[in-house]
């Protein structure tokens, strides 16, 4: 245990600290204070020892197996981190002039082409620093392209009820009114649904491919044209791009518009709540309305090419201070210039082991099966999943009371970061899976079995976890409406 506050050093002078070697360098009595300050006086080991401490308590990808559906929490090459940590990367000034940039401008360019390559787009800006805000930025891009247009009067956008919760929070920011429409059985897009709601007030429908099920959308094309047919724009939510690199794209399916999520597909970490790096692609027709500035190549006299930026006609403006994560752009250059072609490679992993994580945990052996009090069930009934897949934990609280936060919570105790819990909200109980593409066969195999022994535990044991992390089960919705922000003081 540690506590920092306990801390209390020399009056004055800091922990261990010497005092001044002589009053020249005292600071004057009219801007010392009256009180000390209400921190901790630590000494350097003190401080180091205590922090070492905390990182001990915290769980990452880097301790163990983080299967957070969605989020897509892989392993983040540290050669990313030994070149974006380069002083010709690191030390660069945000306002230098562009003659000064070339080399990062490079970068920028070259990501601006590929990210616009993988998605079957015309035209990408780096600025947005997080998905949502990516979410942001496409559909005032598509709220200015109807107004240039004379169609002010589109003022809806359509959500499926498996989308993200950011699709329409982030709809919403922009004025829309926003449409959901539900989910077949089988949790694939309603067709006929929406037929029911496009119209000639529909701006935009937000989707993304594979859904939050784990599951392809196959009539997108046809959803495509039915939103266009009827004057509206597609948006394509890229949170799930991780299972789709090099084997199809959103151009293809019919999208104008699209958000890449660095932090996901191209290995930027996720950086404890960000900044991430949220860019965006559109199609032509929305590329004059992109957020300024964009990075553009030109060659001079003398065939040598120069990088300068360029601010797009109809922008919106400025969504993100500077030019957005310039981090995260590089970290996830470095990923896709390693990788290169590999990069459909990494998809057909991430979706290989999504699959067999699921078959393992779906198909015990009969030996293991006569120990389990309940089986879960699926999320969504399909032969093959793409990157992610959801389990209903229904059964097992209907047989056991067990619910899926136990479980969730019971994970913990076995060195794992739990799963996404409770979304979809259309999957009742439900845990969300994804053991991306670079968790090897052992470490999933491991998991499955794991998971396997949770389910044939007695249930109070379950129902009571977790038992070993430093701190036990708690009540969520407590501890969200008293925010414990001040550490209490001895007056």
């Amino acid at each position: 245990m540690s506590d920092l506050f306990a801390f209390n050093g020399a009056q004055g002078a800091g922990y261990a600290q010497p005092a001044p070697i002589s009053d020249e360098f005292a600071i004057p009595e009219k801007l010392r204070r009256n009180t000390l300050p209400r921190w901790p006086r630590a000494s350097e080991p003190e401080i180091v020892r205590h922090y070492t401490w905390l990182s001990t308590r915290s769980h990452g990808i880097d301790s163990g197996f983080y299967p957070l559906g969605s989020c897509t929490m892989k392993h983040n090459p540290r050669v990313n981190e030994r070149i974006v940590q380069m002083p010709g990367m690191n030390d660069l000034h945000a306002l230098a002039p562009a003659s000064h940039l070339q080399g990062m401008m490079a970068i920028f360019h070259e990501m601006q082409e590929m990210l616009a390559h993988c998605a079957g787009m015309d035209t990408v800006t780096l600025q947005p620093v997080a998905g949502a805000q990516g979410e942001f930025t496409a559909m005032r891009c598509v709220q200015e392209y109807h107004r240039e247009i004379g169609q002010e009067n589109r003022d809806k956008v359509i959500v499926p009820d498996s989308a993200h919760g950011t699709n329409p929070a982030s709809a919403a920011m922009c004025g829309y009114e926003i449409i959901e429409i539900p989910s077949l059985e089988n949790g694939r897009l309603d067709l006929d649904a929406l037929r029911a709601v496009v119209g000639d007030d529909t701006a935009a429908m937000m989707i993304t491919n594979p859904s939050t099920l784990g599951i392809f959308e196959p009539e997108i094309a046809e959803a495509a044209e039915i939103v266009h047919e009827a004057g509206g724009q597609m948006y394509y939510d890229g949170a799930n791009f991780n299972a789709i690199l090099g084997k199809t794209n959103p151009g293809m399916m019919g999208f104008d518009a699209v958000h890449y999520n660095l932090h996901k597909t191209f290995s930027q970490p996720h950086g404890g709540g960000g900044p991430g790096a949220g860019p965006i692609g559109v199609k032509a027709h929305l590329s004059d309305y992109l957020p300024a500035p964009l990075v553009v190549a030109e060659e001079d006299e003398e065939g040598e090419v120069w990088f300068d930026w360029y601010d797009p006609p109809k922008s919106i403006g400025k969504v993100q201070q500077w030019h957005g994560n310039s981090g995260a752009t590089v970290r996830a250059w470095a990923f896709y210039r390693r990788y290169g072609r590999d990069l459909e490679k990494m998809s057909e992993h991430a979706v290989l082991n999504a699959n067999y994580l699921r078959h393992r945990i779906m198909n015990p052996s009969k030996e293991v099966r006569d120990t389990i009090h309940a089986m879960p069930a699926d999320g969504a009934p399909a032969d093959v999943v793409k990157h992610e897949f959801t389990l209903s934990m229904t059964p097992v609280k209907d047989a056991t009371g067990v619910t899926g936060k136990d479980i969730a919570k019971r994970l913990l105790d076995y060195g794992y970061m739990a799963p996404t819990l409770y979304f979809p909200m259309i999957v009742p109980e439900c845990l969300m899976l994804e053991p991306t593409e670079t968790e090897s066969k052992e470490a999933i195999d491991e998991f499955a079995d794991d998971f396997l022994t949770i389910l044939a535990e007695d249930p109070e044991i379950v129902k009571t976890a977790p038992h070993d992390t430093p701190v036990k089960r708690v009540d969520e919705v407590w501890a969200a409406r008293n925010l414990v922000l001040r550490h209490p003081m001895d007056d």
